[in-house]
């Protein structure tokens, strides 16, 4: 307790949620320059490194695999649409789900990717041990505070 009874706060300091709030918009903000040189936010980088992955995929998958919800997605994938990066198209054998696959433009800037990941990693001055435990904490961590699907 604090003064007179008063519930003490905790500092900002002790506090997990700051210190990833703080190392995710640093993390967000490395990737600018390069993602604003090629025409893209760091949402729609996400899109394309899933779709690079998978060539193609329906918009229920990308927003499980990216943790948004589909009101989120969709806002997102309609300007990937119309800024030429994907496609996107009913499924032919369930026209409930919307399968997205890349575009012209979105294909050709597969070729950058590989760069942009090692550029980040040097950027982020971890060795390989050091950025595969911080991976593995992280993953832990997200899958304890997400909800049971």
């Amino acid at each position: 307790m604090g003064t007179l009874g008063t519930p003490k706060a905790v500092p900002l300091d002790d506090q997990l949620c700051f210190d990833l709030y703080a190392a995710s918009r640093a993390v967000t903000a490395a990737y600018r320059p390069v993602l604003t040189e090629l025409g893209l936010t760091y949402p729609q980088y996400l899109v394309l490194i899933v779709l690079w992955e998978h060539e193609s995929s329906t918009v229920r998958d990308i927003a499980a695999r990216l943790r948004l919800d589909h009101g989120t997605l969709t806002p997102l994938l309609k300007r990937m649409e119309a800024g030429g990066l994907v496609e996107r198209r009913r499924d032919d054998v369930d026209e409930r789900l919307v399968v997205v696959s890349l575009a012209q433009r979105g294909e050709a800037l597969r070729q950058h990717a590989e760069a942009i990941h090692c550029d980040m990693v040097e950027q982020i001055g971890l060795v390989k041990d050091e950025f595969e435990q911080l991976q593995e904490t992280l993953r832990l961590l997200t899958a304890r505070v997400s909800p049971a699907t």
